[in-house]
């Protein structure tokens, strides 16, 4: 049986001491000096070093570890604070229990021995030592100790347990994790777990030297190229060549050869000269240098000789797009402007250096999405012969992308419109601003407003970007922008702008760009040659009608593409050469139509007038159906109508009534009658008064029991007079009639004009028939309908 000791008890605070191991202790509470004075009075110096559970001051048997050391004191040194002990632990111990005896903690320890492994010879437990030992040695050496003491201390201890204690004791590991080292009894395990704390902490301590060694080797660049510098400057200076001089010397002529502006060259000989006074390597040199590059990069002289040749602009503008004719008949005139000012005796006087008088026009293309808005831009830059830059406004809500960002933020840059003047290389380029009225607006401010500034011709000769901080000349730029939505645009902005109107295009206009451009196009990007598909009329009239609806030609050139793969996969897997495609045809390669037009009604009916409305895809016809039925006198509105629909129904009800007479409606026809007006298609909202004659003619042909005529469509808000007054949209709806195969249409007379607007061919079709606003709708009755 193991030998019980009596000894005085050393409390250890973060500190775990093991058997074999020799550590330096601190002590200086009262009851902790007595139990050392104790333990030197016997003879053997012995004393039980144990960890505390807890870092307090008051020490109980409670906070204390039962596993312990036994330790001899070999030297003690006092001091004024307390005492400095050198202890040696002999070997381990368990303390039966621990006892106060008023001076100092005493406990009752039993020596424990190690449990020893079943069999040493063992080749697992010979390969956990011999791998314990060499990493030991290891962890010595990357710690900083002579490789000979090392070698030295592991060679003294032979034994596996000794060795186990003796790294454990010189681990950087927590308290708790080197007092379960202590309570790990079985040799084995505890080589096992030393072991794996080695093994950890040679990890750190690699991983600790590879971030040195990187840190080193960027510092070690960083000195040796301002070592390289600090030569090159020293060679310079030897050769005369000052500092920085060559760089400075580079932008000095880069500027001089630009002619800057007054304001312009002041701001850049500043900088200049700051730039000679500051250090090459510092944050405000490249901050310099970044803006000195930036302005002399910008076309501030340069511009272009641009084409005046009207019939070759003519000639472009017909290649690129197929009708809009009011827009290229603009591009013309602003174009044969600028010739015959080129031509005045004032600009020949003058060397037509600056030409100041020829401002920059500033358009504004508004239409629905895919009429050509964007690409007719190109066109016209392609046409004048000047340089083409695009940027988009969608989603831009921040004045900063306008005006740039002042030089004082890290990482300034110049707003949009510098940075595409410096891309564009010229200082009259056509500037496209597209999705203008897709601009937002957040807490960084309105970006519309900044634009105030570059859209006004009278101000935008002096336009100041916040990076730059002078001024720049935009007045020759040819701004063009684009919006889907006019009512989207701010109204200063709005004002500013000359507004060109692009409408959807009819059927036939889509079936020759189909022809034109969409086909040779579709079939390029498929691999397909004109002998091996070949596309009819009737196909793509068949596409346009039942497969597409919208006022521009994206989705159109989608269904061609479409088409075009399902017959490259055709051809391509060898099951035919070439296809003609006709309208029969469609159906099988594309699938069934989505699109289902309206048509004319096949008869005359008593209570349905067609209408006309328009949407931003097209034109098209409504069905308003009046029904009369017993009742209380009430009116029934259904369809989901608006508010100002349903005024218009109670409007023409109301004319209805007061002309009862001159229009054949008896008078028993408003007794005890109650009145319902329906427009098809409800799960469609609808509303807007111009259904007023179409909802005032289903009343009356509903009241008097007399057809309406259904090959007629008309439109038109009406009074409770008879009045007709004149609408918008008429080109649309008139084009949508059409297609729904009615020739006559009713129009009121102060819409006349808007015919104008029509193909020819179409318009030549036509039966109009205009409704004057100063005379009574029953005038015209005959024509509506048929008694």
């Amino acid at each position: 049986m193991s030998e019980r000791l009596t000894l005085p008890v050393l409390p250890l605070r973060e500190v775990v001491l093991f058997p074999g191991v020799s550590a330096p202790v601190g002590a200086g509470r009262p009851t902790t000096l007595r139990a050392i004075e104790a333990a030197l009075k016997s003879d053997s110096r012995l004393i039980f070093a144990v960890a505390q559970r807890e870092n307090v001051d008051t020490v109980s048997p409670d906070v204390l570890y039962t596993t312990g050391t036994i330790a001899k004191i070999s030297q003690i040194q006092r001091g004024l604070g307390g005492v400095q002990l050198l202890l040696h632990g002999e070997r381990r111990g368990m303390a039966l229990h621990y006892t106060d005896n008023g001076r100092y903690l005493e406990a009752v320890v039993r020596e424990v021995d190690d449990l020893p492994p079943l069999n040493a010879e063992d080749p697992a437990f010979v390969g956990l030592h011999r791998e314990a030992r060499e990493r030991a040695a290891e962890l010595g050496q990357k710690s900083g100790l002579p490789e000979e003491v090392v070698r030295q201390v592991l060679e003294e201890v032979t034994d596996p347990g000794r060795l186990a204690d003796l790294v454990a004791g010189y681990l950087e590991i927590q308290p708790a994790e080197r007092q379960g080292l202590l309570e790990t009894l079985s040799v084995e395990e505890r080589l096992r777990r030393v072991l794996i704390h080695v093994q950890r902490q040679i990890g750190v301590l690699d991983a600790q030297e590879h971030i040195k060694s990187q840190v080193q080797e960027e510092l070690g660049e960083r000195q040796r190229e301002m070592f390289l510098r600090e030569q090159m400057k020293a060679i310079r200076k030897e050769l005369g060549e000052g500092d920085e001089g060559t760089e400075v010397e580079d932008l000095r002529k880069r500027f001089e050869a630009l002619g800057l502006p007054e304001a312009a060259r002041k701001e850049v000989d500043r900088e200049l000269d700051r730039l000679e006074r500051a250090n090459r390597d510092s944050m405000e040199a490249q901050v310099i240098r970044t803006y000195l590059e930036t302005m002399a990069e910008l076309p501030w002289n340069k511009r272009v000789e641009e084409s005046l040749d009207l019939k070759r602009a003519a000639e472009i503008l017909e290649q690129d797009h197929y009708g809009l004719k009011d827009v290229k008949d603009q591009v013309l005139e602003f174009l044969a402007v600028r010739q015959l000012r080129q031509r005045s005796p004032d600009a020949v006087a003058q060397g037509n250096d600056d030409d100041k008088q020829a401002r920059g026009q500033i358009l504004l293309f508004v239409g629905p999405p895919g009429v050509g808005k964007t690409s007719i831009a190109k066109s016209i830059a392609r046409a004048m012969g000047r340089p083409y830059v695009r940027i988009s406004l969608g989603g831009a809500r921040d004045e900063a992308d306008i005006r740039g960002h002042r030089r004082t933020y890290v990482g300034a840059m110049p707003g949009r419109i510098i940075q595409g003047m410096k891309q564009a290389g010229a200082k009259n380029p056509v500037f496209l601003l597209d999705e203008l009225d897709k601009l937002g607006v957040s807490f960084q401010g309105d970006p519309a407003a900044a634009l105030l500034e570059v859209l006004d011709p009278a101000q935008n000769d002096s336009f100041t970007d916040h990076y730059l901080g002078v001024p720049f000349d935009l007045s020759q730029v040819l701004f063009v922008a684009t919006a889907n939505f006019p009512q989207s645009i701010p109204g200063p902005l709005l004002d500013r702008l000359e507004t060109v109107t692009f409408a959807g295009y009819t059927e036939r206009e889509k079936l020759e760009i189909a022809k034109r451009y969409l086909v040779p196009r579709q079939l390029h990007e498929n691999g397909l040659t004109p002998e091996q598909l070949t596309i009819t009329d009737a196909a793509l009239s068949e596409i346009i009608t039942s497969y597409t609806r919208e006022a521009g030609v994206r989705q159109l050139e989608r269904e061609i593409g479409k088409l075009g793969r399902k017959v490259a996969r055709q051809i391509a897997g060898g099951e035919v050469e070439r296809v003609a495609v006709d309208a029969k045809d469609v159906d099988d390669l594309i699938g069934r139509p989505r699109v289902h037009p309206e048509h004319k009604a096949r008869e005359d009916q008593v209570g349905v007038a067609t209408g006309m409305y328009y949407t931003p895809v097209g034109g098209d016809i409504m069905f308003v159906e009046a029904s009369v039925m017993r009742g209380k006198g009430e009116l029934v509105l259904t369809g989901q109508l608006g508010d100002v629909m349903k005024e218009s129904a109670r409007a023409a009800l109301t004319y209805a009534k007061s002309h009862a007479d001159p229009l054949g409606i008896p008078e028993e026809a408003f007794a005890n009658t109650d009145i319902h007006i329906h427009v098809p298609a409800g799960a469609i909202p609808k509303d807007g008064p111009s259904a007023g004659v179409t909802m005032a003619t289903a009343l009356v042909s509903a009241l008097s029991r007399r057809p309406a005529r259904h090959d007629l469509a008309m439109t038109g808000e009406v009074t409770l007079r008879g009045r007709v007054l004149p609408i918008g949209g008429v080109k649309e709806k008139v084009l949508g009639a059409v297609r729904a195969g009615i020739r006559t249409i009713v129009l009121p007379i102060e819409n006349a004009a808007d015919l104008d607007d029509l193909p020819e061919d179409v318009r030549s079709s036509l039966d109009v028939h205009l409704v004057c606003a100063h005379r009574s709708m029953y005038t015209s009755w005959r024509i509506w309908t048929k008694s």
